[in-house]
C-alpha cells in the first residue's frame, strides 16, 4: 500500500516510517521538522519513501499528497497538555482543523488509522478500569482536543482510533518528556527525583508496539474498522511510585520522595483496560522492564538535554 503520514519524522512516525517500509509499503512523510530532528536519515535509501517539508495545515499540500494514497495516518500534533496550553491556537489548528482537512479531502476507500490518547478518560474510577465505553472526561486542552479529532475521525467512516497510553521507549526522535523516558533519564543523570501525586496510576506502551498497533489495524482494517481501541500494557497500571520502584531495580542508586509540590495538567489516574484489542490477536512485544533497560542503554549515548532533537520537562 501507499500511506501518507503527516508528522512523519515525529517520535512516533519514525518508528512507524521503517517499519512500514520494510514491510514493503510505499511511505509519503510530510512533517515541518520543527526539531531540526534527522530521525529518517537511515530510511533514506528506500526508493518507496517520499518526503516532504510542509505544513500538515496546508489544504493545497494535503490535496496535492493523498490523490493516490491507500491510507493515511494523521500524526502530526502538538503533544501533550503543556504544549497545547502555550499556544491553544496553533494546537486546534494542528490537532482539529489539519484533520478535518484531510476529512474533507479523502476518498470513500482511503483508510485513516488515527493516535488518540488516554488522557481523554481524565480521572478514573478507583479499582474500575476504563474500557473503550468509558464516558471520556478530558480536563486538559490537549485532552479535549483529541477527543473532538477522535470523534471526527470515527463520525466519517472508514476510520480507527487507537487511544494509546503514555508510551515510552526509544525512537530516532527522542522525548524526554513522557514520563517512563523522563524518570529513566533522571534516574540515570540525576540519581534523585521528587514525586508529586506519587499514587496517580496510568497505563504504558512502547513506542515499537505502538508501530505494531499501526500495522495491525491496516492489515485487519475491514474487519476492525469504524471503532476505536485501547492500546497499552495490560501489565502496566502503574502509579508513578511503581514506576520507580521498577526503574531502581535496573539503576540500584536511584532515589525518590513523595512531594505535595506539582500538579499533572491532565489530572491523569486511571487504569486501562487493553481487552479489546488483545481480542483481535494483538499483543505488545515489549515489557516495561525490557523498555527501561533499553532506556538506560539510550541515555549512555544521551547525556544532556542540550540536543535540539530531545525535549525535557518535570513531571
Amino acid at each position: 500500500m501507499k500511506i501518507l503520514i503527516t508528522g512523519g519524522a515525529g517520535y512516533l512516525g519514525s518508528v512507524i516510517t521503517p517499519r512500514l517500509l520494510g514491510e514493503g509499503h510505499s511511505v509519503v512523510v510530510l512533517d515541518d521538522f520543527m526539531y531540526d530532528q534527522t530521525s529518517l536519515m537511515d530510511c533514506c535509501h528506500y526508493k518507496t519513501l517520499k518526503v516532504v517539508r510542509g505544513d500538515a495545515r496546508d489544504k493545497e499540500l494535503l490535496s496535492e499528497l493523498m490523490k493516490d494514497v491507500d491510507a493515511i495516518f494523521p500524526l502530526a500534533c502538538l503533544t501533550g497538555a503543556p504544549l497545547c496550553d502555550k499556544d491553544p491556537q496553533l494546537a486546534k489548528e494542528i490537532i482539529v482543523d489539519a484533520l478535518q482537512t484531510i476529512l474533507d479531502l479523502r476518498t470513500e476507500k482511503q483508510m485513516i488509522i488515527y493516535p488518540t490518547t488516554n488522557s481523554g478518560y481524565g480521572v478514573g474510577e478507583k479499582g474500575k478500569f476504563c474500557t473503550e465505553e468509558t464516558p471520556l472526561r478530558p480536563i486538559s486542552l490537549y485532552g479535549k482536543l483529541k477527543v473532538q479529532a477522535e470523534e471526527m475521525v470515527l463520525k466519517s467512516g472508514a476510520g480507527i482510533t487507537l487511544r494509546l497510553a503514555t508510551a515510552f521507549g526509544i525512537s530516532p526522535r527522542v522525548r524526554l518528556d513522557l514520563l517512563v523516558n523522563d524518570f529513566t533519564y533522571r534516574a540515570v543523570h540525576e540519581g534523585k527525583i521528587e514525586l508529586f501525586e506519587a499514587h496517580f496510576k496510568r497505563n504504558y506502551i512502547h513506542v515499537r508496539d505502538v508501530a505494531k498497533a499501526f500495522i495491525h489495524m491496516l492489515n485487519n482494517f475491514d474487519k476492525l474498522k469504524n471503532e476505536t481501541y485501547n492500546v497499552g500494557l495490560s501489565d502496566a497500571n502503574l502509579s508513578k511510585l511503581e514506576l520507580c520502584q521498577v526503574i531502581q531495580q535496573y539503576v540500584p542508586e536511584f532515589k525518590f520522595v513523595e512531594s505535595n509540590n506539582g500538579e499533572d495538567p491532565d489530572k491523569r489516574d486511571y487504569i486501562v483496560s487493553n481487552e479489546k484489542i488483545e481480542s483481535t490477536g494483538f499483543t505488545p512485544d515489549v515489557s516495561l522492564s525490557d523498555g527501561i533497560q533499553e532506556l538506560i542503554k539510550g541515555y549512555t549515548i544521551v547525556r544532556s538535554n542540550k540536543s535540539s532533537t530531545i525535549q525535557l520537562t518535570n513531571v
